[in-house]
């Protein structure tokens, strides 16, 4: 595909290092993750920080998640305990963000923490954005890189369809490996999940050796991903369909399924973790294609198919 939009840039050197320096003079950028592409800002500046919040129309009731590149740099930040250790030392880096007690002394903008006295970190994978932050002396608030409520960006074009040139630089790294929103788990007390990813509770559970619930409501917002209504496409979602009209888009899973004009397979091979990587390129392609309604089949509520139908819930409300 040929790239249209001047401000996505390849990853070398030079585009790193520019990137690097508009983080520094508190500007916002578009960088990959394995999860999905992020804005990126200085998590220590409240005029970075509010920059997200302006552009993405985002509520100031919901925190973002900081992104640290090591243990270092978070101690300084927030309080550590047994199980956040286990859980880092199995899953991180990786698409886990763990919901921890901000110190006293903690840095982090309290815009970018919604003024709780909890802070949303993660340690991402991605090699790129690793690098970015090795070279920073401050971590990185990074939500979404879209309009809030809006469908999640897989892609460096999916970035700058929704931001056009709002943006200076969006680092090109290809589709997102992942391609859903990392599993958030609260440590605060006893162990919750409040927003499933790949990393399941079945894996969580096993590592601290306890059952951990997922809680899908909460009335108050302690991590990203809780609004009620999010991942939207802006067009009705029914959800566990067997058909639809030809008009319609029909979102499936499953090699049953015969190859149609309106129909849009998450996955022929049945594969859940392929679902996952399709769900929002596809959720994109049909709202281009100006379908008026989609309908989706039944989604196995196994593994990451519990943060498919997360994303679907919130999308059809």
């Amino acid at each position: 595909m040929k790239n249209i939009y001047s401000n996505i840039l390849k990853v070398n050197n030079n585009n790193l290092s520019k990137a690097i320096n508009l983080l520094k003079e508190k500007e916002l950028i578009g960088v990959p993750t394995e999860t999905v592409y992020g804005l990126a800002a200085n998590a220590y500046s409240s005029k970075s920080v509010k920059k997200i919040y302006f552009l993405k129309k985002r509520p100031l009731k919901n925190p973002l998640i900081i992104h640290y590149y090591n243990l270092k740099q978070l101690k300084k930040d927030v309080e550590l305990n047994t199980n956040f250790f286990k859980l880092y030392k199995k899953f991180s880096p990786g698409p886990i963000t763990f919901v921890l007690k901000k110190k006293k002394k903690s840095l982090i903008s309290n815009v970018a923490t919604a003024k709780l006295q909890t802070v949303a970190v993660r340690f991402p994978k991605n090699k790129i954005l690793r690098k970015i932050l090795n070279s920073l002396d401050f971590p990185l608030a990074i939500p979404s890189a879209n309009k809030s409520s809006h469908i999640s960006p897989v892609t460096a074009e999916d970035v700058a369809q929704e931001f056009k040139d709002s943006l200076k630089i969006i680092l090109n790294d290809g589709p997102c490996k992942i391609g859903l929103e990392s599993t958030v788990i609260d440590l605060t007390s006893r162990p919750k999940i409040l927003r499933p990813g790949l990393v399941s509770p079945a894996a969580i559970s096993k590592k601290l050796s306890r059952k951990i619930k997922v809680y899908h409501e909460s009335k108050n917002i302690r991590a990203p991903g809780m609004l009620k209504r999010h991942y939207s496409p802006g067009i009705p979602i029914k959800l566990n369909q067997t058909k639809a009209k030809s008009n319609e888009a029909f979102i499936v899973f499953g090699k049953k399924y015969k190859k149609r004009k309106n129909i849009f397979n998450l996955s022929f091979k049945s594969s859940l973790n392929e679902a996952a990587k399709n769900l929002y390129r596809i959720l994109r392609l049909v709202k281009n294609k100006n379908y008026k309604m989609i309908k989706v089949c039944s989604i196995p509520q196994t593994g990451i198919g519990l943060a498919i139908n997360d994303r679907l819930n919130r999308a059809a409300k």
